[in-house]
């Protein structure tokens, strides 16, 4: 049992990762589940948020906001985001492509204009990162992910109506419920609920276990977007070999500019490790269901570099 248990330690993600690939083959492919299935979907789908605010207020108990500021390589990936997100649209736009070809030049750019993942922070701290920087980030990029998405997105699709305003804020909703709210109560408890605080950071990697509970669900949601995506398993493969590329390229891309600052870890996920989640979301709402497989296969690559990160980590530590 203690083997047991140290294995599911060393190799958290890729256990979540198996564990909800598993569970969701499991109910799919027995027709009597189908019942628990339809049952406990909506709950997943009620409770997840939730969860991952609690995932993120237990991270940010960590934090030191009085050291929360941008930082110059916070404005160099920043940039890096913007023009590629750019290209990618000019390219939609004077090519004229549709059919398959805008389809993935369409996933790929979910992929580029998603902000940083919330929980990047919760891996930053496991590779021993600078969380307050890793955070201010966070911010940074979702912010700008708010400005992008009503700025492009019409100007790909003219069928879109859609107001900048109305996205705009839309996007900036879902921001304050997924990181606003849970660094405010972080913040009430750091310094006033002191006990309560001491509690909290006194258990070690609990935002990251709790986060590997959250990864087990969503993955079995992206395995369930992935198999109903009523497409040909060729094209499926096309599109998890393209986002594969994106992601070592954003990881890539990350690290280099973060070693000019002594923020190697920090930059690397910042700009590798996406809002997959929000993604699928952005290509639910703005542009096709299928793109929504780009985002949903990036959430396995990204989960399959953190982990050799970590493992690495861990061996050198």
């Amino acid at each position: 049992m203690r083997r047991i248990i140290q294995f599911l330690k060393d190799w958290t993600l890729p256990s979540a990762i198996v564990t909800g690939t598993v569970s969701y083959l499991v109910f799919a492919g027995i027709p009597a589940l189908d019942g628990a299935a339809r049952f406990f979907n909506p709950i997943f789908d009620a409770i997840f948020p939730f969860f991952m605010g609690m995932i993120l207020f237990t991270t940010f108990c960590r934090v030191d906001f009085s050291k929360m500021r941008p930082t110059a390589w916070h404005w160099i990936i920043t940039v890096f985001q913007v023009a590629i997100t750019a290209a990618l649209a000019a390219v939609i736009i004077v090519s004229g492509i549709g059919g398959d070809q805008l389809v993935i030049a369409e996933s790929l750019l979910t992929c580029v204009i998603a902000p940083g993942a919330a929980a990047a922070a919760v891996v930053t701290a496991k590779l021993g990162g600078n969380l307050e920087s890793m955070t201010t980030y966070t911010f940074v990029s979702n912010f700008i992910t708010a400005l992008l998405v009503p700025t492009v997105f019409p100007l790909i699709d003219n069928t879109l109506d859609i107001s900048f305003v109305e996205a705009f804020l839309a996007i900036l909703y879902k921001v304050c419920l997924v990181l606003v709210v849970p660094m405010a109560a972080a913040y009430v408890v750091k310094h006033y609920l002191r006990r309560l605080h001491q509690r909290i950071v006194a258990i070690e990697d609990l935002s990251f276990y709790m986060w590997g509970i959250s990864l087990s669900i969503v993955t079995g949601s992206t395995v369930k977007y992935i198999a109903h995506a009523g497409t040909t398993v060729g094209f499926v493969l096309i599109i998890a070999a393209i986002s594969l590329v994106v992601c070592l390229v954003q990881f890539a891309t990350g690290r280099y500019v973060g070693h000019f600052f002594g923020a190697t870890v920090e930059s690397g996920q910042g700009l590798g490790q996406k809002n997959t989640a929000f993604a699928v979301w952005i290509a639910y709402t703005y542009l096709t269901p299928l793109c929504a497989v780009g985002p949903g296969c990036y959430i396995l690559w990204q989960n399959a570099i953190n982990s050799l990160e970590i493992w690495h980590h861990r061996k050198h530590r």
